[in-house]
């Protein structure tokens, strides 16, 4: 194996241990997710930084910046349209569980800071830009975006194990017992992967980070605020 190789297998490594020790944290750690989000998004920066890739190489160099905030504002355009078209449909409307009526500080402070700073950003940096770029360097589109989104959907394990509407929601369809759980985890990894795919594909379409991370933060936004007014 070369020495460019090992390098790259390393630095590898240690994006899985970063997002592996996050998830620990996370899980130790009660009230922390702004705060590992934060810490893995400095821990990404420090092994961008140490393999020596560029901003191009993750999708952020100044030049794509407007194609990634028009294919941005596209698919969160789309995003809207799937979420407004879903509530009309009054099963899909009454199998959303209630609000828990947070006040409008603590919602604001969930849209404008917890979710992009403590969940997209991180992610996105992680399997958009990082993980895709390394795996560029070994793989073909195909492959790196698979394998990118195969361990976004992983990612999503714990956290539909979680509490949450999404999860409530779920446990509604398949149950709360052993067999709806297996269900709703095998549910939500095949369905964060499969989001994987298509935010890889706005990713390398637009050539920019900003397009996935824009339709991203539009999914999680807009499922808070579809949670609050059901």
């Amino acid at each position: 194996m070369s020495e460019t190789s090992i390098r790259n297998s390393r630095a590898l490594g240690l994006v899985l241990a970063a997002l592996v020790a996050a998830l620990a944290v996370e899980r130790a750690v009660s009230g922390g997710h702004l705060a590992v989000g934060l810490g893995l998004t400095a821990g990404l920066l420090v092994i961008t930084r140490a393999e020596g890739l560029a901003a191009a190489d993750l999708g952020l160099a100044r030049p794509t910046w407007p194609a990634g905030l028009r294919w941005g504002a596209a698919a969160a355009a789309v995003v809207g349209a799937c979420y407004a078209l879903a509530y009309l449909i009054t099963p899909v409307r009454q199998a959303i569980p209630e609000g828990d009526g947070d006040p409008a500080r603590a919602v604001l402070w969930a849209l404008l800071v917890v979710i992009p700073l403590g969940t997209v950003l991180p992610e996105e940096l992680a399997f958009r830009g990082l993980l895709l770029a390394l795996l560029g360097r070994r793989y073909g589109v195909l492959t790196r975006t698979l394998l990118s989104s195969g361990l976004f959907g992983l990612w999503h394990i714990l956290a539909s194990l979680g509490g949450g509407p999404a999860n409530a929601a779920m446990v509604d369809v398949v149950g709360g017992d052993a067999a709806g759980t297996v269900a709703r985890v095998i549910a939500t990894v095949l369905f964060t992967t499969l989001g994987g795919v298509v935010l890889c594909w706005l990713r390398l379409r637009s050539g920019s980070l900003l397009a996935p991370l824009l339709a991203h933060w539009t999914v999680n936004a807009l499922g808070v605020i579809v949670t609050l007014v059901a």
